[in-house]
């Protein structure tokens, strides 16, 4: 046989391989074949030469005559194959593997089909209230703790189900939005701990997005196939531990005073013409469990579809987060097969959920917003509303999901309704004097969107006469020459150069910035923020002078998102990274505390984003802006190439209020605004002078910190951050932890 083996040179066969080789079989046999690779090192110097061993195999030297050496390099042949046998199993045992169902705490896993990984941070808010998608196209958000390629998802079975308007698939009105606002409220009631082992650490909620979020606004849902019986491929699964029962569509956050909020007030809704201000048609949202004056005047989705508004025959929702099952029950039931187009910036897998949502609704149609430049977002939030009475347009700041229309403060513009033109009327009648009819054409044909050609001829033929506010939008681009002062805070610096006056003493008329997110400004202000934005927030006219202005941001404390109607998972539509909050240190000397007595509006966090210039004593303003933009360069638009370009990455959509649109030099400002009354007054959301954050550091701004996969703990920032470890609330924030912003 022996010297078989040295004629022939042959390679052995293995005739029976293993089916199966889990990971328990395969590393005591790991460990032994790294022992025998040593030994077959050490037999080939003994065996013979290097060259002939790679040749054949550890074959003996035909020329050796000595049999002690023949039997050594015997072994030595026997362990060589033994070890490429070894090599061949150890890689049939892997693919076994990933063939093979896995069952542990993350649920079964197989091979991902998808090429993408943008399934752990999607790009928009969605999330899927339709039925459970087949194993074929499905994701999930989980990843294992093992090797990261290839990619692993859940198996979940096959079901179909029939779609059913009148009952559409219920999902949990508290999971929808960006990642960084569905994190903490995925169980804002019991108390848990952190899981630092490799198992646990490698769960993750997938958006989005505060949303919450991030978009952190916003705002997306955790899909649970925990309702949905595994099948692993031909095999029956073994049974599953219990899963938590999934919250009541109707459930709500509690409130930190002890209610729950189930149901809606009956008085809630609007069941007459509400009294609203005529005057400016700036309204806030309503907000459940305030004082029921705090609600006079103020509008809530349903209000604003009712049928006292007008007699609705279709509509467009521009917007960043959906859910479409909610969005549709907000619409009487007389209007609730009227056709919907909704536009939104969601791809890949974001979008497939999206269009998920929408197959029990075969009225929905859908339009995708271009964002050709990286990390731009569709963030523009606008109704299009055709009546049979004519055309009304709403620019607000909420998402259409349900955790931002009941305990956050939003606000918005609601336009009268805009009568339609007679017959025979130019493309240039209905023009208001502000140009509101013009550009808001030209915002809606920037989309290049065919399924908006018919609302650009629809508003064409209205008259927009009526509307007294200034257009102020961001679209996706580099724009250069005339075009850099169409968008953006450079299209916001034209509009106050043309139509404000300065004022005596502009130099300490300080700039008001309010909103829900921040973004990346640079290392020092003078980047962007001293350097760009407030030069265009500084200007009054067209004076030569330029004033240096304090600049008050507002942005809630730690103590006012604690102390809130949501509590805690408040905070994460308040999205501003530690990552980013790091690197700009400097800005949390402009931090100023969210207070909002008059509207009794203090414990309702603020999605609403507001930018205004007030008088030094605070009972004047030169203008005032409601937007959907964030403080960010993604959003308004930033400087390039010496100036002589500016690139914007998002959508965004903003109204300006200037007092020669109104007949008036300055606004006063309304101390009062609830109950609405008669007085002149401009209703600003939250009180004024603005508090200043403690100067001790007692009081911190909280930083959102989102854990890379695999990981779930938080390590304390050295010098500027402390890590406040909120033991009571790691329940409701489980991936993300907040980090506290300690005021040097």
């Amino acid at each position: 046989m022996w010297g078989s083996l040295r004629r022939n040179k042959r390679v052995w066969i293995v005739q029976d391989l293993v089916a199966q080789c889990t990971t328990y079989l395969m590393t005591p046999v790991n460990r032994l074949f790294k022992k025998i690779h040593s030994l077959i090192i050490f037999l080939q110097l003994i065996g013979g030469t290097r060259r002939r061993s790679r040749r054949i195999g550890f074959a003996p030297d035909p020329c050796c005559r000595c049999t002690s050496r023949t039997v050594v390099a015997f072994i030595g042949g026997v362990l060589y194959r033994c070890y490429s046998l070894y090599i061949v199993l150890l890689c049939c045992s892997s693919l076994i593997r990933l063939g093979m169902s896995h069952d542990d705490q993350h649920g079964k896993w197989t091979v991902s089909s998808s090429d993408d990984d943008d399934e752990a941070i999607p790009l928009s808010g969605t999330t899927t209230s339709g039925p459970p998608r087949p194993t074929a196209s499905g994701h999930s958000s989980h990843r294992p703790a093992s090797p990261p390629s290839p990619k692993l998802e859940p198996v979940t079975a096959t079901v179909e189900v029939k779609p059913e308007v009148a009952d559409p698939p219920a999902v949990s009105p508290l999971a929808v939005g960006s990642e960084a606002r569905q994190s903490p409220l995925t169980n804002p009631l019991k108390p848990v701990k952190f899981e630092t082992s490799p198992l646990l650490a490698g769960k993750r909620k997938k958006e989005p997005s505060d949303g919450s979020g991030w978009a952190l606004s916003d705002s997306d849902g955790d899909d649970d196939d925990g309702d949905v019986t595994r099948k692993s491929l031909g095999k029956k699964a073994p049974p599953s531990p219990k899963k938590k029962k999934q919250k009541a569509q109707t459930e709500r956050p509690p409130s930190p005073y002890g209610r729950l909020y189930v149901d809606d007030p009956e008085d809630f809704f609007e069941s007459s013409v509400p009294c609203l201000d005529e005057t400016y048609r700036f309204y806030l949202n309503k907000v459940t469990g305030l004082d029921r004056k705090y609600n006079s005047g103020a509008l809530h989705i349903r209000d604003i579809l009712s049928p006292l508004f007008g007699t609705l025959k279709k509509s467009v929702q521009f917007n960043y987060c959906f859910d479409l099952a909610w969005m549709v029950k907000q619409y009487p039931s007389k209007f609730r097969d009227c056709p919907v187009l909704i536009v939104h910036g969601d791809k890949r897998e974001a979008k497939a959920r999206l269009l998920q949502q929408a197959i029990p609704y075969p009225h929905i149609s859908f339009c995708q917003a271009k964002l050709d430049i990286a990390f731009g977002t569709h963030h523009t939030k606008m109704m299009l509303l055709w009546y049979e009475e004519g055309f009304r347009v709403i620019i607000m700041t909420s998402n259409l999901i349900r955790a931002d229309w009941y305990q956050k403060t939003q606000g918005m513009w609601m336009s009268p309704v805009f009568p339609r033109l007679p017959e025979g009327t130019g493309e240039s009648a209905g023009e208001s004097p502000t140009y509101f009819k013009k550009d808001l054409l030209e915002y809606l044909a920037s989309y290049r969107a065919p399924e908006l050609e018919e609302w650009i001829l629809r508003i064409k033929e209205h008259d927009l006469s009526e509307a007294r506010v200034y257009l102020v939008g961001s679209t996706p681009g580099r724009y250069v020459g005339s075009d850099m002062e169409r968008w953006g805070h450079l299209r916001l610096r034209k509009l106050l150069s043309a139509h404000t006056d300065p004022v005596p003493g502009e130099e300490r008329w300080p700039v008001i910035g309010q909103f829900s997110s921040i973004g990346s400004m640079g290392l020092d202000k003078n980047k962007w923020l001293t350097g760009e934005f407030q030069r265009t927030m500084t200007t009054l006219g067209k004076s030569s002078l330029r004033s240096d202005p304090p600049l008050h941001l507002l942005y809630p404390a730690v103590e006012d998102v604690r102390t809130s109607l949501e509590g805690y998972p408040a905070g994460g539509s308040l999205p501003y990274s530690v990552q980013t909050a790091q690197k700009q240190l400097w800005l949390h000397a402009f931090f100023h505390r969210w207070k909002a007595t008059a509207t009794g509006r203090s414990h309702a966090m603020p999605h609403i984003k507001t930018y205004m210039r007030a008088s030094p004593d605070f009972t004047q303003l030169a203008w005032f802006l409601v937007t959907s933009a964030n403080l960010s360069k993604a959003a308004w638009g930033a400087l390039e190439k010496k100036n002589t370009q500016v690139m914007v990455r998002s959508y965004e959509l903003g109204v300006l209020y200037v007092p020669s649109a109104f007949n008036m030099k300055t606004f006063p400002v309304q101390r009062n605004p609830f109950p609405v009354s008669s007085s002149s007054g401009f209703p600003v959301p939250f009180d004024l002078p603005p508090t200043c954050y403690s100067p001790d550091g007692t009081e911190q701004c909280v930083c959102i910190c989102s854990s890379s996969v695999g990981q779930n703990t938080t390590q304390p920032i050295k010098n500027h951050f402390q890590y406040l470890d909120f033991s009571t609330l790691l329940n409701s924030m489980p991936r993300v932890e907040p980090v506290v912003l300690q005021l040097l």
